[in-house]
């Protein structure tokens, strides 16, 4: 039976966290680490999934009962995408998925995004529908809002575009932007943060003080409009004080962490342009913009704040197929 092999980047923020879940815009780079997912065709009507990488290991069961009863939490994402996929392009045929990873799903790089993103584009592909970026978008995203329930799907859009994008909530603008490298450096703080319950954290506290978050809300989206602008023209000196200015938002919020602060802060005195947590906060990761000559000393500072410095791509190819 046919098979195909797809992989999709994962993700990191530049500017927008949370502000982006509100209809509002945010900066997002795909990043080299990729997820791999093989779907082959079978004659069996049944889905079948292998995902050691998260604990998923002979997972079998009949197409008509996706979604139904119990779903293993590294399931989900794969098993809605199918799901989703089937009900609007119903399909006889069986399926058996395989899924690996190139990034650890300690690292908020977007695993589940991107492996929601390869088996829609798999589908489409071996059904030869030939879907849209956008038709994608909208099916792996319907996926995530199924599982999560909120979110702004800005992980979905950097795995099926690739690049460096300016996004506004739920792909309502998706705009990719003509970057050829961005100076960063990225430090993992340890720290294995749990995104719906940060962004269920940071809604708790907009209920009870509505302006003050509004407020926040309302500086990152003048930031995140001023750093496209000094992106484009490569100005990173401004992009990097623009980035310290949404680091300061972030801590109004209540997502930063003393480590990511002192993480965040030791960058800036090595040198960068600027630095900040990227994604939900709480742990996972910070960025920092730095000179070449600079790098060094920024990552030795990110290190000695007890972050661990990860070497990774940006601005990489969205979802393909793998030959």
């Amino acid at each position: 039976m046919k098979s195909i092999v797809v992989s999709a980047p994962g993700k990191l923020i530049l500017l927008g966290e949370h502000s982006v879940v509100y209809d509002r815009p945010c900066l997002v780079t795909a990043v080299g680490q990729r997820m791999r997912v093989k779907v082959e065709l079978s004659n069996e009507a049944e889905f079948q999934l292998e995902a050691p990488d998260v604990q998923v290991v002979g997972y079998k069961k009949s197409i008509s009962e996706l979604g139904k009863g119990e779903v293993p939490k590294g399931a989900k994402f794969v098993e809605f995408a199918v799901k989703n996929f089937a009900e609007k392009y119903p399909f006889k045929q069986g399926l058996k998925i395989e899924t690996t990873s190139e990034f650890s799903s300690k690292l908020g790089f977007g695993s589940s995004s991107a492996s929601t993103v390869c088996v829609i584009k798999a589908l489409s592909e071996l059904m030869n529908l030939k879907l849209s970026s956008k038709e994608i978008f909208d099916l792996a995203y319907k996926t995530v809002l199924d599982i999560q329930g909120k979110g702004s799907g800005f992980d979905v859009a950097a795995a099926v575009y690739g690049g460096t994008l300016y996004f506004v909530t739920g792909g309502k603008v998706i705009e990719p932007l003509q970057v050829d490298s961005l100076p960063m450096v990225v430090g993992y703080s340890g720290v294995k943060a749990d995104t719906v319950t940060l962004i269920n954290q940071v809604k708790e506290r907009m209920l009870k003080e509505p302006e003050v978050i509004e407020n926040i809300y309302n500086q990152i989206t003048l930031l995140v409009e001023e750093a496209k602008k000094q992106l484009l023209k490569k100005d990173w000196q401004k992009f990097g004080d623009l980035m310290n200015k949404d680091q300061v938002c972030l801590r109004q919020l209540g997502v930063s962490t003393d480590k990511l602060d002192a993480m965040t802060n030791g960058a800036v005195q090595a040198g960068a342009y600027g630095a900040k947590l990227s994604g939900a906060g709480g742990g996972d990761c910070m960025i920092a913009f730095a000179p070449l000559e600079k790098r060094e000393e920024v990552a030795k500072n990110i290190e000695k704040a007890g972050g661990e410095v990860i070497n990774i791509e940006t601005n990489v190819e969205g979802v393909r197929e793998e030959k």
